[in-house]
C-alpha cells in the first residue's frame, strides 16, 4: 500500500471530514477478482483485475455471480482476507474505494448501490487511518467517486435489496418490466455469509495455457495449499497438503525397498572439501550448485565445508571401512534426507530448488550381474510410483553418455511428459556406478574364488526420487479450477457436504443434515477412506465446492433434505465431474470402487496423452515442427555424444517459435532416454540418424524439458 499516494489523493479531493452524524449511512465494501480475460468496460484494450462493490451496511450484497451478471460480467469471485491485507494493507472492515492505490485503478471496476446518491451523508473507513471512520457528505462522496474515474476506474451502479427483504418473484418482475435486483434474499444471506469470513479462498485467475502455464502452476501450488514461499529465493515450505503426498510416497517405496533387503540410515548433511573433490567427474557435475559454509559465529572456517549435493562422497568413505570381506556384501543402505543444490536458473517450486527432499540409495555387491539386477528392480518401483500412486505415465530407459550421471558407468531413467508445454522431465534415476567410486574410495574385498590373490572392488549403485514427483503430479493432472489429486496419495480422499439449508431451513433439519454428514465420514474413515463432513459455519455450499475442488479432493459428496430422505448422497467427481447417485447402504463398497475407478482413468487419459504425443521423426525436416507442436520425438540416433551436441544446437537455432515457458532451460531438443521397449516403435534395422546420417543404434527419445 502506498500511504503517501493515498494521502495526496485525500488532500487533491479537500475532502472536509463531517462529524459524526447519526444520519450517516455506514458503507461497506467488498472486493472481487473477474473472470480471467474479462476487460475494462470502458477500455476494451485494458482487462479487468478487481471489482469493487460498495453498498449500504444495511443492504445484501447478493450472490457475486449474480452481481457480476448485473454489471456485464461472466462471474468473480471473492478476494480472501490475506490476499486483500497483501494488495491493500487493509482488512475488509478498514477498505474502501479511496483504499485503491492510483496504480490499480485503470484496471478497476467500482459497483456502488443507487440508492447512496441519495444518502446526506456517508461514513467509510478512513483511507489513511485504518482505525478510524471518515465520515462524508454526500458531495464530497460523489466527488471521490468521479476521481477515481479519472484515475482510470470504471463506474457503474447497481440495485441491492434490504436485508430480510425478500427479491420480487420473476413472473411479477417479468410483468412489470423491471430488472432483476442483483441478488434475492436467500443468496444475499448466503454471500453475505461467505464474504462474512476472513480466510475466503481466492481462485485461480489464469488458465491452465502454455503462453501462462508458470503463473497457473505456481498459482494452483499456492491456492491448492501445496506449499508457501519462503524468504530465501528457490527455497519453499511444504504445507501439510504436499507433505502429506510425500509421506505416501515414502511409506511405499519404503516398504518395497525394505522387501528388496534395504535398510535405512542417517549419514550427516556435511562433507569435507578433500572428500567432496576426491572423484573429479563426480565433483565436477555438482561444482557450480555446491552450497559451502565458510564462517562459525564470527569466525571464518579455516577448511570450507560443503552441503550436500548427493551423498556419495559423504557415505563411501565409511563403506571402505565396514566392507571388509566378501561376507559383509551386498550392503544396501538408503537414506531420507534433503540435500542442497544452489540453482541460479529460474527456481521453479518442486522441479527445481536449492533444497529438496528425496531418498538416496547407495548399495554395493561383489559382481556388476547383482548390480545390473538392482538398477532395474529400483527403476521399475519408480515407475510404480509414478503410475500406480500419482496416475502419471512414464517411459524407462537408459541415459545417453552425456546425461548419465556424473562418474557412474551407467544411468537408468523414468521420463514423463507435461502435455501443456510439450516437454519431457525426468521423473527419477537408478545409477550404476561401477567400480568407479569404489576404486576411488578402496572398498575392496578378498576373491572367494582366490583366497590370498588380489582383492576385488566392489561394484555400486545409487538411487534417487525427490519431491520434484510431486510437481509433476500437479502439472500433468491439475486443471482451470486448480489441483486434481490422485485417489492413493490424496490427503483427504472424499469430502461431505450438507446442501439446500436456506434461512428457512429448521433448526431440526440442519442439525439432522449434519450430523449424518458426520456418520458418513465416520464410516468411511472406518472403511479405509480419508474422509471428512465439510461442517463449517457460515460459507455457502458453493464456496465450499469451489475450495475442495481448488484443492483437488476426488470425491465430494452433496448431502441435502432431498437425498436424506432417498437415503442417498449425491457423488461428483473431481476429475471429470461426473456425478452419480449413491446409496448411502452401499458407500462402504462403492466409494472404494470409485476411487479405483479415478486413478484408472487418470492414468489413462495421461497415458493416451502421452503417447498422442510422441513423435516419430526419421528425417531431420520433421523434428523442429515436430517439437513446436509440443511434442517429443523419437529418432532411430546413432548415440554419439557429438551429434548429441549437434542435434540440441541446430534444433535450438531452427526453432522459429520454440517453447514459451521462460523456466524451462532451452529451445533445444535433448537426449530424454533411450527406451528400454525398443519393440514398441519397430525395428532400428537399416535406419540412420537424421542428424548426422550415421547408422542408428537403437530409438531414442528427444524433446525439450525441463
Amino acid at each position: 500500500m502506498d500511504a503517501d499516494a493515498l494521502a495526496a489523493r485525500v488532500a487533491q479531493l479537500a475532502l472536509a471530514p463531517a462529524p459524526a452524524a447519526s444520519d450517516a449511512v455506514p458503507v461497506l465494501s467488498y472486493f472481487f477478482t473477474p473472470k480471467s480475460g474479462s476487460k475494462h468496460p470502458d477500455n476494451a484494450d485494458h482487462d479487468l483485475k478487481l471489482v469493487v462493490a460498495s453498498i449500504e451496511q444495511a443492504k445484501n450484497l447478493g450472490a457475486a455471480k449474480a452481481l457480476a451478471a448485473a454489471v456485464g460480467l461472466k462471474d468473480m469471485r471473492a478476494v480472501s482476507g490475506a490476499d486483500l491485507e497483501k494488495l491493500l494493507g487493509r482488512t475488509r472492515d478498514q477498505a474502501s474505494p479511496l483504499s485503491l492505490p492510483p496504480s490499480l485503478a485503470p484496471s478497476t471496476l467500482l459497483i456502488t448501490s443507487s440508492s447512496l446518491s441519495s444518502a446526506p451523508a456517508l461514513s467509510i473507513p478512513s483511507p489513511t487511518d485504518a482505525s478510524q471512520q471518515l465520515v462524508l457528505s454526500h458531495a464530497d462522496w460523489h466527488k471521490a467517486v468521479l476521481q477515481l474515474k479519472t484515475e482510470g476506474a470504471a463506474l457503474k451502479e447497481a440495485e441491492f435489496l434490504l436485508k430480510g427483504v425478500d427479491a420480487p418473484k420473476p413472473a411479477a418482475q417479468k410483468a412489470a418490466g423491471a430488472p432483476a435486483p442483483a441478488g434475492s434474499s436467500a443468496a444475499a444471506k448466503a454471500q453475505a455469509e461467505l464474504e462474512g469470513q476472513a480466510g475466503v479462498q481466492l481462485g485461480l485467475t489464469v488458465k491452465k495455457e502454455q503462453a501462462v502455464f508458470g503463473d497457473w502452476y505456481q498459482q494452483v501450488l499456492i491456492k491448492g495449499e501445496m506449499l508457501d514461499y519462503y524468504d530465501i529465493s528457490g527455497c519453499y515450505i511444504l504445507k501439510p497438503w504436499s507433505y502429506g503426498i510425500w509421506q505416501e510416497i515414502q511409506t511405499w517405496f519404503d516398504r518395497h525397498i525394505k522387501a528388496l533387503g534395504v535398510s535405512n540410515a542417517y549419514f550427516p548433511m556435511f562433507v569435507s572439501q578433500t572428500v567432496l573433490e576426491r572423484e573429479k567427474d563426480h565433483i565436477e557435475g555438482f561444482a557450480p550448485e555446491v552450497a559451502w559454509v565458510t564462517r562459525a559465529g564470527k569466525s571464518d572456517l579455516d577448511v570450507p565445508i560443503a552441503i550436500r549435493p548427493t551423498s556419495e562422497t559423504v557415505m563411501y568413505p565409511y563403506y571402505g571401512k565396514w566392507i571388509r570381506s566378501h561376507r559383509d556384501l551386498p550392503l544396501k543402505l538408503n537414506q531420507w534426507n534433503s540435500v542442497v543444490r544452489w540453482e541460479f536458473k529460474n527456481p521453479q517450486p518442486f522441479l527445481r530448488t536449492r533444497e529438496f527432499l528425496w531418498q538416496e540409495g547407495h548399495t554395493a555387491f561383489q559382481t556388476k550381474a547383482e548390480a545390473d539386477e538392482e538398477v532395474l528392480q529400483i527403476l521399475d518401483l519408480y515407475r510404480r510410483v509414478y503410475e500406480e500412486l500419482l496416475a502419471v505415465p512414464v517411459i524407462p530407459g537408459v541415459k545417453s553418455e552425456k546425461e548419465k550421471f556424473a562418474g557412474g558407468l551407467y544411468t537408468t531413467t523414468v521420463e514423463g511428459f507435461i502435455p501443456t508445454t510439450g516437454r519431457g522431465i525426468q521423473g527419477g534415476t537408478s545409477h550404476c556406478l561401477g567400480q568407479n567410486f569404489s576404486k576411488m574410495f578402496n572398498i575392496t574385498v578378498e576373491d572367494p574364488a582366490n583366497p590370498g590373490g588380489d582383492k576385488l572392488h566392489v561394484w555400486q549403485n545409487s538411487w534417487g526420487l525427490s519431491t520434484r514427483s510431486l510437481g509433476v503430479m500437479v502439472m500433468v493432472h491439475g486443471d482451470d479450477k486448480g489441483l486434481v489429486l490422485p485417489p492413493r496419495v490424496a490427503q483427504l480422499q472424499v469430502v461431505i457436504v450438507p446442501t439446500g439449508i436456506t434461512a428457512k431451513t429448521s433448526d431440526e433439519l440442519r442439525a439432522k443434515l449434519n450430523d449424518e454428514a458426520d456418520r458418513i465420514a465416520k464410516d468411511l474413515v472406518k472403511a479405509g477412506i480419508k474422509a471428512k463432513a465439510d461442517l463449517r459455519d457460515g460459507y455457502t455450499p458453493g464456496f465450499k465446492y469451489n475450495d475442495w475442488e481448488l484443492k483437488g479432493v476426488p470425491i465430494r459428496l452433496e448431502l441435502g433434505p432431498k437425498d436424506l430422505e432417498k437415503q442417498a448422497v449425491l457423488s461428483v467427481r473431481r476429475d471429470t465431474g461426473a456425478k452419480e447417485s449413491l446409496p448411502l447402504s452401499d458407500l462402504g463398497s462403492s466409494i472404494p470402487a470409485l476411487l479405483e475407478t479415478i486413478h484408472g482413468d487418470m492414468l489413462a487419459r495421461a497415458r493416451a496423452q502421452f503417447d498422442s504425443s510422441i513423435v516419430t521423426v526419421e528425417q531431420w525436416e520433421q523434428l523442429v515442427p515436430a517439437l513446436n507442436g509440443n511434442n517429443v520425438v523419437v529418432m532411430p540416433w546413432c548415440e554419439v555424444e557429438e551429434c548429441e551436441d549437434k542435434i540440441k544446437d541446430r534444433s535450438a537455432k531452427e526453432s522459429v517459435q520454440g517453447a514459451e515457458d521462460e523456466r524451462a532451460p532451452s529451445a533445444g531438443a535433448k537426449s530424454l532416454c533411450i527406451p528400454h521397449d525398443q519393440a514398441r516403435f519397430g525395428s532400428v534395422e537399416g535406419k540412420t540418424c537424421p542428424q548426422c546420417g550415421e547408422k542408428a543404434k537403437r530409438w531414442t527419445l528427444f524433446g525439450r524439458s525441463y
